[in-house]
């Protein structure tokens, strides 16, 4: 499962292992693929905190 974080930031995140991880992507479009570039993996917690900090539309960790 996915979803688009919106704000212009060109971020979409994943559910992973029955929505107990999460990993946040960049995404840019190709001439005939999109290309994904991981940023961030982890908890759904650790997710739920990044949000409340507002850190999920510009963290890079990878």
């Amino acid at each position: 499962r996915y979803g688009f974080l919106g704000n212009g930031s060109g971020r979409v995140v994943f559910d992973i292992g029955g929505n107990k991880y999460r990993m946040i992507c960049k995404y840019a479009f190709g001439d005939k693929q999109v290309h994904l570039f991981i940023c961030w993996i982890g908890t759904h917690a650790a997710y739920t905190q990044l949000c409340k900090k507002g850190q999920q539309y510009n963290i890079t960790l990878y």
